[in-house]
């Protein structure tokens, strides 16, 4: 097999894992209100605080990709990650849900996207979008099967067992995709420079720097808030536990189709436009949120949403190496990821909030169109890129 298949393999088990995961976390909600009575913004604010750690971490967890590549530290993030999602089932006081969720499986999300991506950018200059699409597909089966996993163990293990289960079986899974993963080899010194590109500095002069910085601000609440909180609207509006995790899969199997799309599209159209491809679904389906109160409107908005989403979740990548190059790909992406991840840590805070306030996610919906909103207004005026030819694979 070709060593670079063995790459997108490891990069795609560690997207299964670590988002899957996140994602599994939204069926623990119901458990986490009955016993101890915790409110939803507090719930939220777990996740906001690993998503306000993959950010910090995302910055240092690129540039050490950089320098000493991927497999040491996926592996090394594999493992807290894992073991923070399985000491969850030794919860008691709020704070021990900050530390375990917020602080360990945050260490793992800050590696999932920044060095997987940035690797894969490396090894397939060609047709970088095409396979961040495919790595990312391990993303959107992540987000199908493991909702799923998680409500069948906390039927039958409770949802202690359930999270005890999950938690080593995510360090064995990410550990064996690490020992996957590695740079390609540099060029000879003989030929030309290692890598065309920006350096960090020069990139953040750049007008293109800070517009993508500003759009990953603004469409990553979305991204964050709709996938956590759809559970708990759906049984709010009389759906079971059961069919109300199908939204979450739904979101899982729909975001497949986006991935692959916007990847291949990326690929030939260039990342701004891909942008609005993407940013389109999701303004719909947001405007779909907050009118629809029939439950098979739901799990056709969630179809919708998921195209989007997922399709946002390939894009970056490609359009930092199709703007700056690939000479310092994981120090810029990461920045990019760290204002992305700021958004995504107040919006499901401000969501639960909202409805713990009013009872409703009516405003909390409203508030995320508008920034989406303003993100394709930031997309078209996008300047031109400065695409750098990529050598034949």
């Amino acid at each position: 097999m070709d060593r670079r298949y063995l790459i997108v393999i490891g990069a795609c088990m560690t997207q299964f894992t670590v988002i899957g995961l996140l994602f599994a976390y939204a069926l623990f909600f119901k458990a986490f209100e009955d016993e101890f009575g915790w409110s939803r913004t507090l719930l939220s604010a777990g996740t906001s605080a690993a998503f306000l750690v993959m950010g910090v971490l995302a910055i240092l967890g690129g540039r050490l990709n950089d320098r000493y590549g991927p497999k040491i530290v996926l592996g090394s993030a594999g493992v807290i990650c894992g073991a923070g999602f399985a000491l969850i089932s030794q919860i008691s006081q709020p704070w021990h849900l900050f530390i375990l969720f917020g602080l360990f499986v945050g260490i793992g999300m800050s590696t999932h996207d920044v060095v997987t991506l940035s690797t894969i950018a490396r090894w397939f200059e060609k047709r970088r979008g095409i396979m961040t699409g495919v790595v990312k597909t391990g993303t959107a089966i992540g987000q199908v099967a493991m909702p799923l996993i998680a409500a069948f163990l906390i039927a039958s293990q409770g949802w202690r067992g359930a999270v005890v289960i999950m938690g080593l079986s995510a360090i064995v899974l990410l550990v064996l995709a690490a020992g996957l993963m590695k740079l390609p080899p540099e060029p000879k010194a003989t030929t030309t420079a290692p890598q065309a590109g920006l350096s960090f500095q020069e990139a953040r002069h750049t007008r293109a720097f800070w517009s993508l910085c500003l759009m990953q601000f603004l469409f990553f609440p979305t991204l964050m808030t709709v996938p956590l909180h759809i559970v708990v609207h759906g049984t709010d509006l009389g759906m079971t536990a059961e069919n109300a995790a199908v939204l979450l899969s739904i979101v899982g199997a729909s975001s497949i189709a986006g991935r692959l799309t916007v990847g291949t599209f990326t690929d030939r159209i260039g990342g701004r436009w891909s942008y609005v491809m993407c940013f389109v679904p999701l303004l719909i389906s947001l405007f779909g949120l907050i009118v629809a109160d029939q439950h098979w409107a739901l799990y056709g908005i969630m179809a919708i949403y998921g195209f989007g989403h997922g399709g946002l979740f390939t894009v970056v990548s490609p359009t930092v190496a199709e703007f700056f190059g690939l000479r310092a790909h994981g120090a810029i992406f990461g920045p990019i990821l760290f204002f992305g991840t700021i958004g995504g840590s107040i919006g499901p805070i401000i969501a639960g909030w909202i409805f713990d306030a009013s009872g409703s996610y009516l405003w909390a919906f409203t508030g995320l169109a508008v920034m989406v909103g303003a993100a394709i207004v930031l997309a078209l005026s996008l300047p031109q890129s400065q695409t750098m030819a990529a050598p034949a694979e």
